[in-house]
């Protein structure tokens, strides 16, 4: 099965919007994950719910502050063609509960989360896929 069959259209923030802008964005779209793109629609980085609680209420940081500030840095990402083992590979590798899928020229088309991925896997992937995401062990290397 591919990717693009079970991926969510992606809703994004620019590198300038502010952290309240992000967190509206999350309050409107029903969501905890939003990408950070740069002005060619290409996910520079990420923002979760637990980011804004964590670094910007915890901390006592303003509203005002630009989401860059606190987003996670890095970009995990597919291809809508991709096969979901390789969704399911690169969760359980990098220890995340949604990725990003892009285009052939890296723009931001969707996300998969880590629900998506174990709405169509058979219980024993998605139990393994679970584990190995939510463990507090040394990363997977397969």
């Amino acid at each position: 099965m591919n990717v693009e069959t079970i991926m969510s259209d992606a809703r994004c923030c620019r590198e300038d919007d502010t952290v309240h802008d992000c967190a509206r964005l999350m309050k409107e779209a029903s969501i905890g994950f939003v990408p950070i793109c740069d002005a060619a629609g290409k996910p520079v980085a990420a923002v979760t719910d637990r980011d804004l609680a964590i670094r910007v209420l915890a901390e006592g940081r303003p509203a005002t502050e630009r989401v860059s500030a606190v987003a996670s840095p890095g970009v995990v990402a597919c291809r809508p063609d991709d096969d979901v083992r390789e969704v399911e590979r690169l969760m359980r590798s990098h220890r995340i509960s949604r990725v990003m899928v892009c285009d052939d020229d890296g723009k931001l088309m969707g996300v998969v989360s880590l629900a998506d991925v174990v709405d169509v896997a058979s219980d024993e992937e998605a139990g393994e896929t679970l584990q190995e995401v939510k463990s507090d062990g040394p990363a997977a290397t397969h």
